[in-house]
């Protein structure tokens, strides 16, 4: 049995309002964790944001899910409740991202969805193991070998998605694992927005997780890296991230 550890952030940074939204439901077997960041303004956004991350909850108490592939189709179920939701007004055209990870505790195993830009990071021992490709332009530009990885950040158009929640089914693309990854004691998962990770290259990421001692400590410090580089920057968009750190259980350790 593993256990985890789990801490949360969400700050609106320069803007009026915050589009983010992150949770997490957990039993004594399995964790879930959501993040989303809206889009669609005027109150749109922050409603998707919200919708998703509750109803990918709720759906996984009802439904839990064992490998990427199930996790995904919730994931194209809650585009569903989201499409249905649209309202004259703020909400017709209200987007999402979303990033999902579920790890379950007992087998040891870990699987996660996303739709955007909103990324997974997984480390262990200071290396990344895996992290999410985003559904952007820069990204599609990137694989390409148009652009490199390093640029993405500065390019006029970073923000262009190719996927999120508010598409219609036939356009929404989900991406997961094909098979779930073996978790061990000692490692760490990183979900957090666009907001977030635009000003953090992996080695500053890497070294804050080496020095931090707990979740908490280690979100913290990333941020402070976000609030240092957009001190410049007013207006600067909402960051939020969602860490969780990986332990053997009292019994075996």
């Amino acid at each position: 049995m593993l256990a985890l550890e789990l801490a949360i952030l969400s700050d609106q940074g320069g803007r009026s309002y915050n589009e983010d939204a992150c949770g997490h439901w957990q039993s004594e077997r399995r964790l879930c964790c959501v993040l989303a960041d809206g889009a669609g303004g005027h109150g749109g956004g922050d409603v998707a944001s919200r919708l998703a991350v509750q109803d990918l909850l709720t759906t996984f108490v009802d439904h839990p899910t064992a490998d990427g592939a199930a996790l995904a189709e919730l994931v194209r179920q809650t585009n569903r409740h989201l499409l249905a939701s649209r309202q004259p007004g703020p909400t017709a055209d209200m987007h999402t991202t979303v990033v999902c990870l579920v790890i379950d505790a007992t087998e040891h195993a870990a699987h996660w969805a996303h739709a955007g830009d909103s990324r997974l990071y997984w480390w262990r021992d200071g290396q990344l193991q895996r992290r999410t490709r985003d559904h952007s332009l820069v990204q599609s530009l990137v694989d390409a070998r148009l652009l490199d990885e390093a640029d993405m950040t500065r390019h006029p158009q970073r923000n262009e998605l190719l996927s999120a929640l508010g598409m219609s089914a036939a356009d929404l693309l989900v991406s997961a694992e094909s098979a779930p990854a073996d978790v061990e004691p000692g490692d760490a998962f990183l979900l957090c927005t666009d907001g977030y990770w635009e000003y953090l290259d992996d080695a500053f990421i890497a070294s804050a997780l080496t020095a931090a001692d707990t979740p908490h400590a280690w979100l913290a410090s990333l941020a402070a890296q976000v609030e240092r580089a957009t001190q410049t920057k007013p207006g600067h968009d909402n960051f939020s991230a969602l860490a969780v750190w990986v332990s053997a259980a009292p019994a075996e350790q």
